[in-house]
């Protein structure tokens, strides 16, 4: 089994949580979705890992369980 986390793009959260973009960053802002991790100067996306807690749990999520914020 491969226990790597992967890094999914905004297109792939957007589908797999049938989310809409703006409600995804307000989202995050509120802290009730996880927060996008930089992966180059100007591309960030999220840990699989964490977008799957959200995905479980979506009324319960709150950030801080992990993740990193793209300030």
């Amino acid at each position: 089994m491969n226990n790597v986390d992967r890094i999914i793009r905004l297109k792939t959260v957007l589908a797999r949580t049938g989310l809409s973009r703006s409600t995804l960053y307000r989202k995050i802002a509120d802290g009730t979705f996880p927060a996008q991790i930089r992966i180059s100067v100007h591309g960030a996306g999220w840990r699989e890992s964490s977008v799957n807690r959200w995905i479980a749990d979506p009324v319960g999520y709150r950030e801080g369980q992990a993740g990193s914020h793209v300030r």
